[in-house]
């Protein structure tokens, strides 16, 4: 599912508008996987999916595939529809330059939700 991130962040042309000034690479883990998303100029360049033995991110995203399920699903529950409100809830761990992540955290929110269940507004 991660691996369709490429295509779909870069083919919404708004997204990438948003992002037109972010370029970092991002460490995403799900429970015991991880993977190596870098981001130039709001286009997703590539994922690449671990194991790393040093990998060289900006900034870390990591939770449990519980909880990463239940925010891809077509309609998460509250408490799970949003980064910020897993960031509350401490099951989503946000780690290393969190003024660029915060700083384009409307990207983030919108292009991580482009991975939830078809049928779901991204």
């Amino acid at each position: 599912m991660i691996e369709t991130l490429k295509e779909r962040v870069n083919g919404d042309a708004g997204l990438v508008r948003r992002g037109r000034y972010l370029t970092t690479t991002l460490l995403l883990e799900i429970g015991k996987t991880a993977w190596l998303i870098p981001i130039h100029e709001g286009r997703v360049v590539s994922v690449t999916k671990g194991p790393f033995v040093m990998p060289s991110s900006c900034f870390v995203l990591r939770t449990s595939e519980t909880e990463w399920n239940k925010f891809c699903e077509q309609r998460p529950p509250p408490g799970s529809n949003d980064l910020m409100a897993l960031i509350k809830r401490r099951v989503l761990k946000a780690e290393g330059d969190l003024k660029v992540f915060m700083a384009n955290l409307r990207y983030f929110k919108d292009a991580l939700g482009k991975l939830r269940r078809e049928g779901a507004a991204a």
